[in-house]
């Protein structure tokens, strides 16, 4: 199927129209023979990818004190303090447009409760409830994992959507990156990858290119 996927990258980028920005190169794949209502078939996974998402991540922090300070001098996009996570609690236009915005959100534990309360509406139903860690941790590697990390979910419908790169990675590194995802489905599903149904290849903005 290698060679599949190949074509089906080419022809997702040669079909889409150029754009001001570098789009993102997504997989989506209809799982077949896969009833979504028992919980043991839904899939939430953080892949790595090999060779990266191809464009930069943007990382949010909900954090005080060290923890803070060192998030902003590791280059976060963005550092929210508890008297601002209580604002964007009475702001949810300011609320929504953050969590558009940014890709990964990470929160002191203690924090946890207040992100729950002030932002788990806008980040709940966006799958972006941000990952605990306590006042101690180095953010520079957290987010160096993001900047390789896709995520993988199976919830109301047999379908993935996953990112898988960006316009500009060569072909073969694009590839090398959905065949970590398809390693998913051969861990979580009784028959591993022989239940695709349907798999495409698409950028951002642009049509699907059909692989299987």
């Amino acid at each position: 199927m290698k060679q599949e996927m190949l074509e089906a990258v080419k022809k997702a980028k040669e079909d889409s129209k150029p754009r001001n920005f570098t789009q993102s190169i997504d997989v989506v794949i209809t799982i077949k023979d896969l009833d979504v209502k028992k919980p043991e078939n839904r899939i939430d996974e953080e892949v790595f990818l090999p060779n990266g998402r191809g464009k930069d991540v943007k990382v949010a922090f909900i954090a005080e004190g060290e923890l803070a300070l060192q998030a902003k001098n590791a280059g976060a996009d963005l550092v929210l303090t508890r008297e601002e996570l209580e604002k964007l609690g009475k702001d949810r236009k300011q609320a929504k447009k953050i969590a558009n915005k940014h890709d990964f959100f990470v929160a002191q534990v203690d924090l946890m409760p207040l992100v729950g309360r002030f932002l788990g509406p806008v980040l709940g139903p966006r799958k972006k409830m941000p990952k605990p860690v306590p006042s101690t941790a180095k953010p520079e590697p957290l987010m160096e994992k993001f900047k390789n990390t896709a995520k993988v979910r199976i919830k109301d419908q047999p379908v993935i959507q996953a990112i898988v790169g960006s316009e500009e990675m060569d072909d073969e590194m694009i590839v090398d990156n959905i065949e970590a995802i398809l390693d998913i489905l051969d861990r979580n599903l009784e028959k591993g990858r022989s239940q695709i149904k349907a798999m495409y290849i698409k950028t951002t903005m642009g049509p699907v290119a059909r692989v299987i």
